[in-house]
């Protein structure tokens, strides 16, 4: 295991609870399964209330937290009224980050946290990423730092930045994988049942949500028979009964309904599924393959850089 590390929780005003409580409960459950983090929280406020009306008891003053190089300041996103209002006068809070920040403390932040690390000068001329919704305003607004739309999170230097809510749990992980390697990571994600890793090269868009804006019944019931047997390598004749339609009325149907092909929305659940897998260090690439319905890893990766993906998730993708 690496050494002990502070994880630093900071609680802003009109704090979102899940950008807050999710990286917790990671760090939180990696304490328990062995690894020495000492997990503290502090705010440049004092009381504090989420932005969904949950109040929160005294919380240490942010310039009473004594750091160490190496450890880990966390900055969870909150309400955007708060950040266009009020958040500009916080100059202490801003100085006090930017000393951390030459000190070695590792910055994260999760969603609109990215605003606070923004309004340091901490991001100039950095790469990071943020919420959907909220990306260009961060780039508008601060236009010496360099936007990266559609990621789940993004490293530059000892600054992270997320795309928020659920990303922040995977942002947490990924820094347990750097420190405690991936086996320990799955283990966490394992225990908080979350089903698919997400490493940094995911997008923010989900293949398992889209394609799913309509509202007929037999193609919602044939797309997640799909996402739980892709290994199956079913036919077109299968999925027609599965659908209770002919194979003809089905291949128009489902392009009328999701705007693609069946094969293209197959391919695209096989991909992003090998790119969950290839985060577990227990599964060999032809194991990878198979699962995903792949005639064999030499299909997957030519199929996986056809598609334009990253050529650098795992080596052996490659070679």
């Amino acid at each position: 295991m690496a050494r002990s590390a502070q994880v630093i929780f900071v609680v802003p005003p009109r704090v979102h609870v899940l950008d807050l409580t999710g990286p917790v409960q990671v760090f939180y459950e990696a304490v328990e399964y062995g690894a020495s983090y000492r997990l503290t929280y502090c705010s440049f406020q004092s009381p504090v209330t989420s932005s969904a009306g949950l109040n929160f008891g005294s919380v240490l003053p942010f310039n009473e937290v004594q750091t160490q190089q190496g450890d880990y300041i966390f900055l969870p996103g909150m309400e955007m009224e708060y950040i266009r209002s009020a958040l500009k006068e916080e100059t202490v809070f801003f100085d006090w980050l930017r000393q951390k920040h030459a000190q070695g403390v590792y910055i994260c932040s999760v969603c609109t946290g990215a605003f606070l690390v923004a309004q340091a000068g901490l991001l100039d001329g950095r790469k990071c990423t943020n919420h959907w919704k909220r990306i260009d305003e961060l780039q508008t607004s601060f236009p010496q730092l360099i936007a990266q739309t559609d990621r789940l999170f993004v490293k530059d230097g000892n600054i992270y930045t997320s795309a928020g809510v659920t990303a922040g749990i995977d942002l947490a992980l990924a820094i347990l994988e750097e420190q405690q390697g991936a086996l320990f990571a799955t283990k966490i994600a394992r225990e908080l049942v979350v089903y698919f890793r997400r490493g940094a090269e995911h997008t923010q868009k989900n293949v398992y949500l889209d394609y799913r804006n309509h509202m007929n019944v037999a193609i919602h019931q044939m797309q997640d028979w799909l996402i739980a047997n892709l290994e199956a390598k079913a036919t077109l004749e299968d999925l027609a009964e599965i659908a209770n339609m002919s194979t003809r009325n089905l291949t128009r149907t489902f392009r009328k309904e999701t705007g693609t092909t069946i094969h293209d929305y197959t391919t695209r659940l096989r991909l992003e599924l090998a790119r969950t897998l290839q985060h577990n260090p227990g599964m060999t690439m032809e194991a990878i393959a198979a699962k995903c319905g792949f005639q064999d890893a030499r299909q997957l990766r030519r199929i996986w850089q056809k598609s334009g993906n990253p050529t650098t998730i795992r080596q052996s993708f490659t070679s």
